[in-house]
């Protein structure tokens, strides 16, 4: 399950360095940076983050404010976890619901199981893609946004993975194949360690050269006995929706 959050902080040094200090857990992705509770309460509104880190100084009485204006807004407020270098709004942050209170410099054991609590906490998603006609490639603060019905397939490159696309255009993702595995609809399948495809544009399956062929440019894509069963579940698919004629 992937996080995404946002960081309340006027201070650049310090946004930087929780940045990179959430980098090592892997599941965070970092949507938006904010200088003061305006600019906060707006990028909360627009990126709707999971997770939202505030940090709590002398202007926290505002940050607690935002969060009570918040309300008026959106039903369902994202996880606040205070920041700071005293316990002197610990108390304010818990009477206004925060997760968590995390004292500078971090304690990385305390931290850790702060986390695991956040985990447990938020439900696990239903696959988002799986019901959604567009996935979004994020890559630090930039977006992009992709039809599903125009990619033909993805190709694994060591740890980055190439989105084909039907116009001919290939779009770099710096997540592994796996990543997307199970967050594409239904009509993606593994069908090596390398490639998914995008089981629409399939013409043809070759069982003697264990070859894929795609509608478009008669690409080839070849598929491994490992992944054998996920070929044969489309064949029986397109039996079923096809008019056979037998040699």
């Amino acid at each position: 399950m992937e996080f995404n959050y946002s960081i309340i902080d006027s201070d650049a040094s310090s946004n930087l360095q929780l940045q990179h200090f959430l980098e090592e857990y892997g599941d965070f992705t970092c949507t938006s940076l904010a200088k003061n509770s305006n600019d906060g309460l707006n990028s909360i509104l627009k990126y709707s983050p999971d997770v939202v880190f505030v940090h709590l100084n002398e202007n926290a009485h505002e940050y607690f404010h935002m969060v009570v204006e918040l309300h008026q807004y959106i039903k369902k407020l994202p996880i606040f976890i205070g920041i700071s270098k005293t316990k002197e709004y610990a108390y304010e942050a818990i009477k206004n619901g925060f997760f968590d209170y995390w004292l500078k410099p971090y304690n990385e054991f305390d931290i850790r199981k702060s986390l695991l609590r956040l985990k447990r906490y938020m439900p696990e998603p239903t696959p988002v893609y799986a019901q959604q006609e567009t996935i979004c490639l994020k890559s630090y603060r930039d977006f992009q946004y992709l039809n599903t019905q125009d990619i033909l397939y993805l190709k694994a490159d060591n740890n980055t993975t190439e989105f084909v696309m039907k116009d001919g255009s290939v779009i770099n993702a710096y997540k592994t194949l796996k990543t997307f595995e199970n967050q594409l609809p239904q009509s993606f399948i593994r069908i090596h360690q390398s490639y998914i495809v995008n089981t629409q544009y399939i013409s043809g399956i070759s069982y003697g050269k264990s070859i894929c062929t795609l509608k478009l440019r008669n690409l080839e894509l070849p598929f491994s006995k490992s992944y054998k069963t996920n070929v044969d579940d489309v064949k029986e698919h397109l039996s079923k929706t096809t008019i056979s004629a037998i040699n």
